[in-house]
C-alpha cells in the first residue's frame, strides 16, 4: 500500500526534474565561454613578435608565482587594444625551445619587444605597473638584448635547439617512468647507451665524409713528396751543422784573438823591461867609464904629490879601488847575459 501510494508521486517529481533540466540545458550551452585575450606563443608563431610592440610572459603550470599573476596578465591583455600592444604567453613545459631562445632561468619572466628589439622587464606583474611601463615608455631606459643575446641571433637559435632536445628527452623519460612504469635507473642506462651509440655513429659518418672528400695522391707524386721532404730535412740538417761550425769557428777566432792580445801585452811588457834594463846598463857603463877616467886622471896627480908638498887630507879625493871596478864590470856582464837569455 505504501509503495503504491508514493509511486505516482515519485514518478511525477522525476518527470518535473527532467523537464527543468532539459529547459536549462540549452540555455547553459548557449552561454559562450569567456575568451582569453592572451595569445599563446609557440615555436611556429613566435616570429610574430618581431613586428609591432609585444609583451611576453613565460610561465609554467606548476609555478605558484605564475598563477598569482594570471589575472593581472589577463586584465593587461584585455586593455591591449587601448595601449596598442599585443600580449602573449609561453608555456616553458610545452615550448622548451622558446625558453632556451630567450634564455629563461626564472619564472615568471617578462619580455618587451618593439620592432624586433627585445628587453627584459624586471618589474612586478601587476596591471598598473605594466600599464605605466608602456604608457610612460619606461622600456627606453632598459638596455636591449643585442648581439648574441638577441633571441633572433644564430647563437640563441642553437640554444633553442639544445633546449628542444632536452625537453624531448625529459618527456621521453617521463613516458618510460610514469606511463610504462620502468624504473628510473633503467631509463638512465638507456640514455647512456643511446648517447654512446649516437657518438659512435656520428664519428663513423665523419670518417666516411672525410674519405669521400679526401683524394689520395698518385704513387709517383707521393714518392716525390717523400723525396722532397727528405731533401728538405737533409738541407735543414746541413744548415744546422753549418751554423754550428760557424759558431765554433767564431769561438776559435775569438780565442785566438784573445791569445794574440795576451802575447802582445806580454811582448809590450817585455820591451818595457828590456828598455829599463838597457837604461840601467847604460847608466852602469857610464858610471864605470867615469870611474876609469877619474882613476886615469888621478894617477899623475899622485906622482906630483909625492914629489912636492902633500896636500891637505880634506882635498884629497877618494879613488875607487880596483876591486870595486871589477865588481861593477861583473855586474854589467851578468846583466848583459840575462838580457841575451831573454831575447830569444
Amino acid at each position: 500500500m505504501a509503495g503504491g501510494r508514493w509511486g505516482p508521486l515519485l514518478t511525477a517529481l522525476l518527470a518535473a526534474r527532467v523537464a527543468v533540466a532539459e529547459e536549462a540545458g540549452p540555455a547553459q550551452a548557449a552561454l559562450p565561454e569567456e575568451r582569453s585575450w592572451v595569445r599563446p606563443m609557440t615555436a611556429s608563431n613566435w616570429t610574430l613578435v618581431m613586428e609591432g610592440e609585444w609583451m611576453l610572459k613565460f610561465y609554467a603550470p606548476w609555478c605558484p608565482s605564475c598563477q598569482q599573476t594570471d589575472s593581472e596578465w589577463e586584465t593587461f591583455a584585455r586593455n591591449g587594444e587601448t595601449l596598442q600592444i599585443s600580449v602573449g604567453k609561453v608555456d616553458v613545459i610545452q615550448e622548451p625551445g622558446l625558453s632556451g631562445r630567450f634564455f629563461v632561468t626564472t619564472l615568471p619572466a617578462f619580455f618587451h619587444a618593439k620592432d624586433g628589439i627585445f628587453r627584459r622587464y624586471r618589474g612586478p606583474g601587476i596591471y598598473e605597473d605594466l600599464q605605466n611601463y608602456i604608457l610612460e615608455k619606461k622600456w627606453q631606459s632598459v638596455e636591449p638584448l643585442t648581439g648574441w643575446k638577441s633571441p633572433a641571433s644564430l647563437t640563441m637559435s642553437g640554444m633553442a635547439g639544445l633546449f628542444s632536445i632536452s625537453g624531448k628527452i625529459w618527456h621521453l623519460h617521463n613516458y618510460f617512468t610514469v606511463t610504462l612504469g620502468i624504473p628510473a635507473w633503467c631509463s638512465y642506462v638507456f640514455f647512456i647507451m643511446a648517447t654512446l651509440i649516437f657518438g659512435l655513429l656520428m664519428g663513423l659518418v665523419l670518417v666516411i665524409i672525410s674519405e669521400c672528400f679526401y683524394v689520395p695522391l698518385p704513387r709517383h707524386l707521393s714518392e716525390r713528396t717523400d723525396q722532397t721532404r727528405r731533401s728538405e730535412e737533409a738541407h735543414k740538417a746541413e744548415q744546422l751543422q753549418d751554423a754550428e761550425e760557424e759558431k765554433d769557428d767564431s769561438n776559435e777566432e775569438e780565442n785566438k784573438d784573445s791569445l794574440v792580445d795576451d802575447e802582445e801585452e806580454k811582448e809590450d811588457l817585455g820591451d818595457e823591461d828590456e828598455a829599463e834594463e838597457d837604461e840601467e846598463e847604460d847608466s852602469a857603463a857610464t858610471r864605470v867609464d867615469e870611474e876609469r877616467n877619474d882613476a886615469q886622471d888621478q894617477g899623475p896627480l899622485r906622482e906630483v904629490q909625492e914629489d912636492g908638498e902633500p896636500e891637505p887630507e880634506e882635498d884629497t879625493p877618494v879613488q875607487p879601488s880596483p876591486a870595486d871596478t871589477e865588481v861593477a864590470e861583473d855586474t854589467l856582464r851578468q846583466r848583459k847575459s840575462q838580457h841575451a837569455d831573454k831575447g830569444p
